[in-house]
């Protein structure tokens, strides 16, 4: 039987770092009452088995959608994607809705598909933006692509650019400012369709963050006032449960490295002697570039950093506690939902 609570969708972009904390968050949505569809394309469709195998199909519904052709629309991937999904997955979430017997109150998406901020308003429900990363980096993606900023010196690299309007944010080098960015020009297709996504994501009813208020206060401050409403719920880091080894292993499909045989080289190592360090799934780096500068250059393993580095460590399994900021914040962001179906 089904339960009480309201019926969401979910619906990520369709990368495994996108789509990972999504169903993290899913499975604490559902544990919280809330009905949950989940959108997945086939190939991806095996990242949903263990949150499948966890809740009854009561709670828990699969919309399988087909995957577009990325290669077909552009020469960058991402915008391929985005463009990709948006024109074969609208018409058939538009006709879904339409014909659902009890559909959806709501719509929960990644912040690459700003275009569904536009479906719910053309089916009447309310669009949550997910940002699968935090405050700091959404409030200067809606800075940028709403305010336009400029460099006074193109050929300048390291030209400083800042945004005022958002408290205590760094200022950037140009080169670390989006490539998409720097190199399209406004007027473009592409560059007019990821500019429509943040500002759609801009203009929807509430966000919901991976991330935690005692890391983001400021930022997260930020986007409640630039928004007008209090609806931004930082409800992370998702994680799995400390007592879920099977969903720690799995919630990420197959391993080339499976997780126990980390974790025995982990523990055949003394204390503070390992140094992880991640490059991110879209990152470059030379070949000329040899690691051991790079963790020189950015990794010290003493003094303040270390302990800046535990510092935010204790604050962020603080919030994810039982009664912390985040396991609040992800209360009154169910609360938010159920209240839409009253």
């Amino acid at each position: 039987m089904p339960t009480a609570g309201a019926h969401i969708l979910v619906y990520p972009f369709l990368t495994s770092g996108h789509i990972i904390p999504l169903l993290d968050l899913t499975h604490r949505l559902i544990t919280r009452g809330l009905n949950v569809t989940v959108i997945i394309t086939p190939n991806n469709s095996s990242l949903l088995d263990s949150l499948i195998s966890s809740h009854p199909s009561s709670s828990l519904q699969t919309l399988i959608l087909p995957t577009p052709s990325w290669s077909a629309t552009s020469s960058n991937r991402l915008i391929s994607m985005m463009r990709g999904l948006r024109e074969l997955h609208y018409p058939a979430l538009r006709t879904w809705f339409r014909s659902h017997p009890s559909p959806p109150v709501a719509i929960l998406s990644d912040f690459f598909l700003g275009w569904t901020q536009q479906l719910a308003s053309e089916v009447g429900v309310p669009r949550v933006v997910f940002s699968p990363s935090g405050a700091l980096a959404l409030s200067v993606s809606y800075a940028l692509w709403t305010d336009l900023p400029k460099s006074e010196d193109p050929n300048n690299q390291n030209f400083q650019l800042s945004f005022p309007k958002i408290p205590n944010c760094p200022t950037y080098p140009w080169f670390q400012i989006s490539r998409f960015y720097r190199e399209c020009k406004e007027g473009d297709p592409d560059w007019e369709l990821y500019r429509s996504c943040f500002l759609e994501d801009k203009a929807s009813w509430g966000v919901v963050l991976n991330s935690a208020t005692e890391v983001e206060r400021d930022y997260i401050d930020h986007m409640k006032k630039d928004a007008g409403h209090d609806r931004v719920w930082a409800v992370g880091p998702m994680l799995p449960p400390d007592d879920d080894l099977a969903g720690s292993t799995s919630r990420g499909g197959s391993a080339a490295v499976q997780s126990h045989e980390v974790l025995k080289w982990l523990d055949s190592h003394q204390d503070n002697s390992v140094v992880y360090v991640c490059f991110g799934s879209r990152q470059n780096i030379p070949e000329s570039t040899k690691l051991a500068q790079l963790f020189a250059e950015s990794v010290d393993g003493t003094g303040p950093q270390r302990s800046k580095a535990k510092e935010l460590k204790e604050a962020v399994m603080k919030a994810v506690s039982k009664g912390g900021s985040s396991d609040r914040d992800l209360d009154a962001f169910v609360r938010s939902i159920n209240e839409l179906e009253s």
